[in-house]
């Protein structure tokens, strides 16, 4: 037989409990409450949720959260197109900032043509599988290894590969994500400011013939660049040139003419990239013997 009565408190210490409780969340809820502002969901919209980071935020939304902030530009989203930027500073009432196009580049030219393989490779058609057995095989350890991690990784498709196994960057595609230079196992790619128009081709640390034994677009480390330069701006660090962005002020296209393996190059602003007039002309169109 039920009893009345303990059925009843039952259900009346139940009612308090769940209303207590009720209480303590209603006052939690009062107490944690942490007001987001509405406009970010707005301009989160606007934005190509790409997550890419080449805003130097780690996501499109934190960037949202900035611009609201003031932490951040619109023009800093290289994605974006210029209008949709322009619509989002007059959506907040900001001004659109002012962002340089900063772009990918490989310091290597050693395609197939004109740098030797000197072990044949056989395996996970990947770079960074290459580059764990005894360094991929090229000659050049420095080298690219030309199987596309890089291409792979690349969400906007700028980067191809061209016939002689190189990367080959769209600077028109490219947003600066950074994805090719965390993929990269031999550490050949750049981050750069298309304003940064002198750029040295190259990672080899050796110095000489023997170097350019094994590619003849290498850096040898013979110093005319650094000599014709202004001072400071170019030098030759552990038989490699390299460039001090801080004075690119000084920079021209008097560093690049007397290269004779072409390794240092000359950005023009449409993407592409010239040699001096002294570098040895490339005409071979074959792939090097390996060996």
């Amino acid at each position: 037989m039920i009893d009345i009565t303990s059925l009843a408190l039952s259900v009346g210490f139940m009612a308090l409990l769940g209303s207590l409780l009720a209480s303590i969340l209603v006052l939690a809820n009062k107490r944690l409450f942490v007001y987001e502002d509405p406009r970010i969901d707005d301009v989160e919209d606007l934005l190509p949720r790409a997550n890419c980071g080449a805003c130097g935020s780690p996501g499109c939304r934190p960037f949202a959260e900035g611009l609201i902030e003031g932490t951040y530009e619109p023009a800093q989203c290289t994605v974006n197109s210029k209008e949709i930027n322009e619509q989002i500073a007059n959506y907040l009432g900001v001004d659109l900032g002012t962002q340089v196009k900063r772009v990918a580049r490989l310091a290597c030219a050693g395609g197939t043509h004109v740098a030797y393989i000197r072990a044949s490779y056989d395996g996970m058609s990947s770079c960074r599988a290459a580059a764990l057995v005894a360094g991929g095989g090229k000659g050049c350890a420095w080298g690219c290894l030309g199987m596309g991690d890089c291409a792979d990784v690349c969400d906007f498709d700028a980067i191809s590969m061209n016939k002689y196994g190189l990367p080959m960057v769209n600077e028109s595609l490219c947003t600066a994500c950074g994805d090719c230079v965390d993929i990269c196992p031999k550490d050949l790619f750049e981050l750069h400011s298309v304003n940064e128009q002198l750029f040295v081709a190259c990672r080899n640390l050796e110095k000489g013939e023997e170097a350019e034994n094994e590619c003849e677009v290498i850096c040898t480390a013979c110093e005319r660049c650094a000599v014709d330069s202004p001072e400071g701006l170019i030098e030759i660090k552990n038989n490699l040139a390299v460039i001090d962005y801080s004075k690119n002020d000084l920079a021209s296209r008097v560093a690049i003419e007397r290269c004779p393996t072409g390794a240092i190059v000359w950005f023009d602003k449409k993407g592409g990239y010239q040699v001096g007039k002294d570098a040895k002309k490339i005409i071979r169109k074959e792939m090097l013997p390996i060996g």
